[in-house]
């Protein structure tokens, strides 16, 4: 890897823990995400944050290394768009529910983060095998979300 390879990882990964840090500072589960009635299959709390800081490094690498094809494949272009996408659709999730407490505003964003993200999956997949499936865990996770997301509104209205 030569120095500006390394910049350019730094750099995709710098972006995904910046959105990271703005979650993190809006997500204050406090009193009101404790007082709401939540579905058996809740992950505990302590959980979140590892999960969330493989994924965001996942994101990261997958990221660059279609940054590393843009040269070569005129799809990056499409790809890392679709990529800054879902990235933006993950920071506003955290803000409408765990910040605004916006539980249906955030199921519609997540909803859509989703098809972004599996877009995403799809046109990394084309340039870069290796660079889409890093991104499945995350959509696995997203998944989740949804289901967790969709619960809580049920169980909350």
């Amino acid at each position: 890897m030569n120095r500006m390879s390394l910049i350019a990882l730094l750099a995709w990964l710098s972006l995904c823990f910046v959105v990271a840090t703005g979650n993190a500072l809006v997500t204050d589960p406090g009193t009101w995400y404790a007082g709401l009635a939540k579905p058996a299959w809740t992950p505990p709390d302590w959980l979140f944050g590892p999960v969330w800081t493989l994924l965001y490094t996942l994101m990261g690498v997958a990221a660059w290394m279609i940054w590393e094809h843009r040269r070569r494949d005129p799809g990056a272009t499409v790809a890392l768009a679709l990529f800054l996408g879902q990235l933006a659709l993950n920071g506003l999730w955290s803000w409408l529910f765990f910040g605004e407490h916006a539980l249906f505003a955030a199921l519609v964003d997540i909803l859509l983060l989703w098809v972004v993200l599996a877009a995403t999956i799809i046109a990394f997949l084309r340039i870069r095998m290796v660079a889409g499936l890093l991104l499945v865990p995350y959509l696995i996770w997203v998944s989740y979300a949804v289901a967790l997301n969709g619960a809580i509104i049920v169980l909350n209205a």
